[in-house]
C-alpha cells in the first residue's frame, strides 16, 4: 500500500490501523477546545512529522495519519479530510481553507481489480507557502509547487507549477494575471 501497489483494504493489519486511527481521531476531534499545544501533541502521536507552530483545527479526518507530514507554520482549517494511504506532505507556511480534501487513495481504472476490491495510492506533495481555498479537492498523485494558489472549490487533477494560481473544475491556471490580482 505504502509503495503505491495494489492492496486489499480489508486486510486485518490495515483494518487494525484504521481502528487505531478512528480512536485517535475521536480524541483529537474532542480536543477542539484544548490549547493548540495539546492538539499539536496529539498530532505528533500519529503524524510522521508535525512542524513547529503547525495547526489543524478540529474536526479533522484521515485514513491513517502516519503517512502525513505537515511543515512549520502550516495551517489547516475546520473539516479537512486527508486520505493518506500513502505519503501526503504539506510544506512550511501552507494555508489550507475549511473543508479541503486531499486524496492519496486511488482505484484501478480496470473494472476487474475494482471488482476484486483492490485499491492503490499515489503520494500527494504540497509545497511551501501554498494557499488552498475552502472546499478544494486535491487528487491522488498531484504535486503543488511552492507559492501556488488553489482557488476555492477547485478540483486539482494535475500538478500545479510553483507560483501558479489555478481555479475551476478541473483546475486550470489563470493566465495573464498575478495571484494578487485575482
Amino acid at each position: 500500500m505504502l509503495a503505491g501497489e495494489l492492496y486489499r483494504p480489508g486486510d486485518p493489519e490495515i483494518q487494525a490501523d484504521i481502528a487505531a486511527t478512528k480512536a485517535w481521531m475521536a480524541r483529537y476531534n474532542a480536543a477542539s477546545a484544548a490549547p493548540p499545544s495539546e492538539r499539536r501533541a496529539l498530532l505528533a502521536e500519529r503524524f510522521v512529522h508535525v512542524g513547529t507552530d503547525a495547526v489543524i483545527r478540529p474536526p479533522f479526518f484521515c485514513d491513517y495519519g502516519f503517512n502525513i507530514s505537515i511543515g512549520d507554520g502550516a495551517f489547516m482549517n475546520f473539516n479537512c479530510v486527508i486520505l493518506d494511504v500513502c505519503r501526503v506532505s504539506i510544506g512550511d507556511g501552507t494555508q489550507i481553507g475549511p473543508a479541503v480534501q486531499i486524496y492519496a487513495a486511488d482505484h484501478p481504472r480496470d473494472p476487474e481489480p475494482r471488482r476484486a476490491g483492490l485499491e492503490f495510492g499515489r503520494p500527494v506533495v504540497i509545497g511551501r507557502n501554498v494557499w488552498i481555498g475552502g472546499g478544494a479537492l486535491i487528487m491522488p498523485g498531484v504535486t503543488v509547487g511552492d507559492d501556488a494558489v488553489i482557488g476555492a472549490g477547485a478540483v486539482v487533477t494535475r500538478d500545479v507549477a510553483a507560483g501558479t494560481t489555478v481555479v475551476g473544475n478541473p483546475a486550470r491556471p489563470i493566465v495573464g494575471r498575478s495571484a494578487g490580482e485575482n
